[in-house]
Order: C-alpha cells, then structure tokens, then sequence
C-alpha cells in the first residue's frame, strides 16, 4: 500500500470515528454557550466603565497622569 493510500484510510478512520459517537454537535453549542457569556460579560463591562462613576475615576487617574512631569 502507498504512503498517500495509508495517509487517506487513516483520515477516513479518523474522520468516521470521531463523529459515530453522537457528539459532533457538542462543540457548537459550547462555541454558542461562549458566544453568549462573553456578549453578556461585554454588556456589562460597557455599562460599569460608562457609569459617571467610572468616568469620574478615570478622569481624575488620567488627569492626575498629565500632571506628571518626566
């Protein structure tokens, strides 16, 4: 048997065994699952950093940064 016939029967194996077991969509849904946290962190991260609060912090940290002489 040639290299690229082996190559080609170990992929095909490889292929059929990794989804005969009923997972394939598993990891889709932990990508959506993600997806989502991470949009859902996002949004609340923005609304924390656009708070006056926040924006009052980091005026004064950003003010008090160019009254820095070097």
């Amino acid at each position: 048997m040639s290299r690229l016939a082996s190559a080609s029967s170990r992929l095909s194996a490889r292929l059929s065994s990794s989804t005969a077991d009923g997972d394939a969509g598993m990891t889709t849904a932990e990508y959506a699952v993600g997806t989502v946290a991470a949009c859902g962190f996002g949004g609340i991260l923005f609304k924390v950093i656009t708070s006056p609060e926040v924006m009052g912090l980091l005026r004064d940290v950003i003010a008090a940064a160019f009254k820095l002489s070097f």
